[in-house]
């Protein structure tokens, strides 16, 4: 049987990734709006689900795919993180298992406590530090009690619709006179456009009836601190404005202490994914410097681009 997918939070950062990937390859899908999907009323999810009659579902929904800030914000609205991180993938679940279809779920390293030095493997016991850790965490055993699911942790995620934070360090730069204060922490840098890649290969791996049920992790290929991380968007951006070219020897940059519930380290081992599927970790640098230049959209700001076509010419004289 063909491809076909029942895909949810397809409004997700790395949901939209997904839709095009879909579209550009002619795999049919049905993507429900989020007002659809309320995991309240499981009746009306089974409908949709049986009478699309999908090969798998795809659960890509999260409490703050689209904003980082939504880490701190779910320790008030727990009820809200939870509707999200928990009830829902235990609904669609508990359809998926009744319908006996395969279900993906997208989850995260926040299900992990940061404290391990090296990067966390699917071994790897998990102790959540807060409420968005714990509700991922609970989403996740209800999934697993699934037996054709597979779930998958990735790792620190940006991309085209998701670069709020890169755009805060360098406007913080700026304003600031070079200075940008930034978390001492450890991630692994994963642009959403791979890790959709990534699902889509899994998906299409489980659709030949291969049997790979359970938990991977998926993550860019180079680790970094948050402040190596800083440094390299600062370095991308000078490229397309004058004012952090001339700042680029002068930053500084301020690391404050990791407060729960965010984690020292969420780097994570894809070891598991490559041997399981062949599914290679990327490179982020190139998608990194691609999301800059659209903060810019697309131009040089400043002096710089007069500079730069002033150093070629001189370069070819």
């Amino acid at each position: 049987m063909a491809l076909r997918l029942f895909v949810v939070g397809a409004n997700s950062p790395t949901g939209k990734h997904f839709i095009e990937i879909l579209r550009a390859r002619r795999i049919p899908y049905f993507a429900p709006t989020r007002t659809q999907l309320f995991p309240e009323n499981a009746v009306s999810i089974a409908k949709m689900v049986t009478d699309y009659a999908p090969t798998q579902l795809v659960n890509l929904a999260d409490f703050i795919s689209g904003n980082h800030s939504a880490l701190r914000r779910a320790e008030t609205v727990e009820y809200r993180c939870r509707d999200v991180n928990t009830l829902l993938p235990a609904t669609l679940a508990e359809i998926c298992n009744h319908l006996n279809v395969p279900m993906l779920h997208l989850s995260n390293a926040y299900v992990f406590d940061g404290e391990k030095k090296l990067g966390y493997n699917e071994n790897d016991e998990p102790n959540p530090l807060g409420v968005y850790g714990r509700a991922t965490l609970e989403g996740e055993r209800a999934v697993a009690e699934h037996n054709a699911h597979i779930i998958i942790r990735s790792g620190w995620l940006f991309g085209r619709w998701k670069k709020g934070l890169i755009k805060s360090w360098i406007r913080s730069t700026s304003k600031n006179q070079g200075q940008v204060q930034v978390t001492r922490r450890r991630f692994s840098p994963t642009h959403t456009g791979d890790l959709a890649q990534a699902i889509l290969a899994v998906c299409q791996q489980v659709d030949c009836d291969a049997n790979v049920w359970g938990t991977y992790h998926y993550s860019g290929l180079e680790t970094k601190r948050e402040s190596e991380f800083v440094q390299q968007c600062l370095k991308y951006a000078a490229s397309h404005d004058e004012e952090i070219y001339q700042l680029l020897d002068s930053v500084k940059i301020v690391e404050r202490d990791s407060r729960p519930p965010e984690i020292v380290n969420s780097t994570l081992s894809s070891k598991k994914i490559f041997d399981t599927f062949g599914i290679k970790q990327k490179s982020w640098h190139g998608h990194l410097q691609d999301v800059i230049k659209s903060l810019y959209g697309g131009k040089t700001q400043g002096k710089r681009a007069s500079n730069d076509a002033e150093n070629a010419a001189t370069d070819a004289a």
